[in-house]
């Protein structure tokens, strides 16, 4: 069974927003800031407190693609599968990535360390095929490029440990 969550935090942003009209978006937003996703016990507690359904909260958080009800990576790996990015290799790119971290698309590295998306586009064709991770983008990737990007934040997770 899942440790339970200290919705001491939670409890400070609900107290923050209550009684605000439409205040459900910034109080799932701030959960999600507070615990990097929003699971089933944070989503129960806000709707409990809040007076509002689950299935209103539920429909809310899987309409915005802001929200996550699964736990993200430490690092957010965006995969550009744009016009310019497709032209100049982009799947090429992406295959190294999910063939480097062992996930598809959409999904989180066992360790938590890397997320990997796909994107339609970040804004950087002229540095196509790019790649952001986090707020960093890497550009003109071959694949090798691509997954050699990541050893910075590897590296930063054993530093920290």
């Amino acid at each position: 069974m899942p440790e339970p969550f200290d919705l001491s935090r939670l409890e400070e942003a609900l107290q923050k927003h209550m009684g605000e009209e439409g205040a459900l978006i910034p109080i799932l937003q701030e959960a999600q800031e507070i615990y990097g996703y929003l699971s089933e016990e944070v989503l129960n507690h806000i709707g409990k407190r809040l007076h509002v359904p689950r299935s209103r909260i539920f429909g809310v958080v899987t309409f915005y693609a802001q929200f996550y009800t699964t736990p993200r990576g430490r690092h957010v790996i965006k995969s550009c599968q744009g016009t310019a990015c497709h032209v100049r290799g982009a799947k090429g790119v992406l295959e190294s990535l999910t063939r480097e971290l062992q996930v598809e698309p959409g999904g989180t590295t066992k360790d938590l360390n890397f997320s990997l998306e796909t994107v339609s586009c970040v804004g950087t064709c002229f540095l196509a095929p790019v790649i952001m991770v986090d707020k960093d983008y890497y550009g003109k990737l071959s694949p090798k490029r691509a997954v050699d990007a990541l050893k910075k934040y590897r590296k930063s997770e054993r530093e920290e440990a």
